[in-house]
């Protein structure tokens, strides 16, 4: 591990709090506070969070040379007051309910990081970062490029919604924003709640829903609801929204314009609902991919990093990809408020203490430190579709596989598996593949407990839950057996990096599972004509049913030896098995609940589910072999 100095990114107060080490410009460890909590989605100060980075890296608060927090509260605050005061009285609502909390411990952040970090060296510096610079930085720095366009898209910073802007080397400049109340991400969020999905949390389900409907209200959002520009920018039609006024996204008006009252998250899914998230997909689409034009005639640069929780929208992600706008893009996985945290201890790094960039070959550094006025500047043509590369090896970044969070050796594992009074059998490495990959055969359901956490909204082959593809049940049984969910909701597969264009339209690397790509025709199987909405389920539409969505896509995680060695041998062993290189992959947890952090949340996980397996560590559990007063125990499932 470098020597130092030592920065502690933090985000905190809004959503997905989290906390995030560099070290001498590398990163040491980052993860949410949710996974310590055990509350989804845990907005609170990431003291558990911080505990574990600090122990990762083996320190204690005195020896930390920064602390940076990834906004500025004040302008924060200033930016609230005004917008209420704007509309006031109409904001006598929601006024009173957030002034406490900015009054306390928001606004002295300064005195609440000091006071949850005793140890703090009285001269060690805390630092605030913009919002959008922190999302900025987060998608840059630990990109495998040495200059770039930097699009961040989210529903709020300070003021800032929306920003372009352009990295080169150890450089970071925010180019052009966009300003609340104008958000793509409050527009995608008031959809969300309107058709009965939770905001700030339920965007997914959102874009999940989206590929059963058809696109009929569009034009109504695009008349009514948004005025989007050529060049991206756009105004929201505030007569249509709520969230300045009340406690609601969305008013009466909005109601009528699509047809009714928002869907409580207890009723049914109708068409209309699907409908609606069809067109707001499709909306989103477009204005995204004009952001990404205009950031590419705004800097002339052939490389795209993204970031800000709109760039976790991995259907719009391979459509900037497939429109070949960008030679290469790269795409932050803690994309939202988590990565900020991040982002916050990057840009310190880089901009406070003039750090160099760790990670980089030598010429592209060299290329990165040029400047490139006449390329990225005063390119107002439109330009051409950049060419697509051929397919090349997996590009190193500065993430680390997203493999930042806390990891268990096998003896700290039996020792909960013994505590719990579990049954397991433990394995050498070849005989625990050769095991998995005859369950996974046999049709069933694996929980995949193996190395560091992944950090990030995303489960990436650490704390998996993994099953065949190629199974016509496997979908609805994970969803209603195993996860509790939505029987809508698609799950995603991870493939042998070598093998991605065998299976799927995609000629790049995907590693972080952020962009959806279509299934190759030759694998895809005819729907019979009449089905609609929800009844498209009942249909195999490949032959890889268990991770084909609706519309033939996927959202693809490509696996290589150098990211994930055992998850990749893994897939080998399988494909020799089977001839098939894809397994479906989802997250280890189940609805209203994050993602398992230690052993002791994967065995209750596993024996509170009808989960067959679980190989975790060396070790492999049947669930039926279990104590039965630990599978007899059910714990009702949170509202997400």
């Amino acid at each position: 591990m470098p020597g130092g100095p030592h920065i502690l990114g933090i985000s905190a107060y809004y959503h997905d709090s989290a906390a995030a080490l560099v070290t001498g410009g590398e990163i040491v460890a980052a993860a949410q506070e949710e996974r310590f909590s055990r509350r989804k989605h845990d907005e609170g100060f990431p003291t558990h969070a911080i505990q574990f980075c600090l122990r990762q890296a083996g320190l204690d608060p005195a020896q930390l040379d920064a602390v940076v927090f990834y906004d500025k509260p004040i302008t924060k605050f200033a930016r609230m007051l005004e917008s209420y005061l704007a509309v006031a009285p109409g904001g006598w609502r929601v006024f009173p309910r957030i002034m406490p909390s900015w009054l306390g411990e928001k606004l002295n952040l300064r005195g609440t990081i000091r006071e949850e970090l005793p140890g703090l060296r009285p001269d060690c510096p805390i630092l605030f970062t913009e919002h959008h610079q922190a999302h900025a930085a987060s998608a840059f720095y630990p990109s495998p490029f040495a200059e770039a366009a930097i699009l961040t898209i989210d529903g709020v910073g300070e003021w800032a919604t929306t920003t372009i802007g352009v990295g080169r080397g150890s450089e970071l400049k925010l180019l052009q924003e966009i300003r609340f109340p104008h958000s793509l991400g409050l527009l995608y969020t008031a959809f969300t709640g309107y058709c009965g999905f939770k905001v700030n949390s339920g965007e997914y389900k959102l874009m999940g829903l989206a590929p059963y409907g058809e696109p009929r209200f569009a034009d109504r959002i695009r008349t009514e609801l948004l005025d989007l520009k050529p060049d991206g920018s756009f105004w929201l039609n505030l007569d249509y929204f709520h969230f300045l006024r009340g406690l609601t996204m969305t008013n009466e008006r909005f109601h009528r314009l699509f047809g009714g009252p928002p869907r409580k998250p207890d009723e049914p899914v109708e068409q209309r609902h699907m409908d609606v998230a069809r067109s707001i997909q499709v909306v989103t689409e477009e204005a995204m991919l004009r952001l990404a034009r205009h950031a590419r005639e705004t800097t002339g640069l052939p490389n795209l990093c993204l970031a800000g929780g709109v760039a976790l929208n991995c259907v719009a992600n391979g459509l900037i990809h497939r429109e070949r706008i960008f030679e290469r893009i790269w795409i932050q996985p803690a994309a939202g408020d988590a990565g900020g945290s991040l982002g916050a201890a990057l840009a310190a790094w880089h901009l406070q203490f003039k750090g160099e960039r760790t990670g980089l070959k030598e010429k592209e550094q060299e290329s990165g430190v040029r400047s490139q006025k006449s390329e990225a500047t005063n390119n107002s043509e439109a330009l051409p579709r950049a060419p697509r590369p051929a397919p090349r090896a997996a590009e190193a970044d500065a993430m680390q596989a997203a493999l930042l969070g806390p990891e268990f050796g096998d003896a700290e594992i039996e020792a909960t598996l013994r505590g719990h009074g579990a049954v397991f059998e433990r394995l050498e490495s070849d005989g625990l593949l050769a095991r998995t990959v005859q369950l996974l055969a046999a049709g069933k359901v694996v929980g995949w407990f193996q190395g560091r956490m992944e950090f990030g909204p995303r489960a990436l082959g650490s704390r998996s839950i993994l099953g065949d593809p190629r199974s016509p049940a496997m979908q609805s049984a994970m969803n209603l057996k195993v996860k509790f969910r939505e029987s809508f909701r698609p799950f995603a597969p991870i493939v042998l990096r070598e093998r991605v264009s065998d299976y799927f339209e995609l000629d790049v690397d995907s590693p972080y599972m952020l962009l959806v790509a279509p299934v190759k025709p030759e694998l895809r199987k005819a729907v019979p004509a009449g089905l609609r909405g929800l009844e498209l389920l009942k249909a195999e539409r490949s032959a890889l049913p268990a991770i084909t969505h609706v519309d033939y896509s996927a959202r693809i995680q490509t696996v290589d030896r150098e990211r994930h060695p055992l998850l990749h041998a893994l897939l080998r062993r399988w494909e020799q098995a089977t001839g098939c290189g894809v397994l479906v992959n989802t997250s280890f947890n189940v609805r209203g609940e994050p993602i398992v952090c230690t052993p002791d949340d994967a065995y209750r996980c596993f024996v509170n589910t009808e989960m067959d397996y679980l190989v975790i560590g060396s070790f492999v559990l049947d669930r039926l072999a279990q104590p039965r007063r630990a599978v007899e125990r059910r714990v009702a499932p949170q509202p997400d």
